[in-house]
């Protein structure tokens, strides 16, 4: 590859580094191209399954501000970028690697963090943000229907006490 050719890959990898939400990396090496397709697939459209030669991605994740793929940056490496939810792309790498042996999660950078495999992993098992949502939006929804019961319980109870009251009073007449 001629320098030029290099400067435009190394500008297109620090574009991809710069604007993704996470980056996962991964040994593909064993992988058919079918079994790649299919993954590109399963990844969606926001997110990016590139393979790039190990060197122009350690400059290109360095011009981008990334230190500490370096480790993770060798032998055979595909580069997952992910534009929106990080964990639902690093769930889809790991389902896929069950299911795939030949796929080697290597680890990946979120949020400003470096991750080895095992984090990776952790990441993965971490619910997703509509999942998160779900959940607070039925504990909000819980909390609101607690506090609506306890509005109406106190005058509930003090009218049933007086209409008591007034039974009473009406038979002792």
């Amino acid at each position: 590859m001629k320098r030029p050719e290099k400067e435009a890959v190394i500008a297109e990898l620090t574009d991809k580094f710069r604007n993704a939400d996470a980056i996962y990396l991964t040994e593909y090496r064993g992988l058919t191209v079918p079994q790649i397709s299919e993954l590109r697939e399963k990844l969606g459209r926001d997110t990016s399954y590139a393979v790039a030669k190990n060197t122009l991605a350690r400059i290109a994740a360095k011009e981008a501000g990334i230190e500490g793929l370096d480790e993770l940056l060798a032998g055979p490496t595909a580069i997952t970028f992910v534009n929106g939810d990080a964990i639902a792309g690093a769930k889809v790498l790991r389902d896929f690697a069950k299911k795939n042996k030949a796929l080697i999660v290597k680890g990946g950078f979120y949020d400003g963090t470096v991750y080895d495999a095992e984090g990776t992993k952790q990441l993965a098992d971490l619910k997703s943000r509509p999942e998160l949502l779900s959940e607070m939006a039925g504990a909000i929804k819980g909390t609101m229907s607690k506090a609506a019961y306890l509005f109406t319980a106190l005058p509930t109870k003090a009218v049933r006490t007086i209409d008591a009251l007034r039974e009473k009073q009406e038979k002792a007449a």
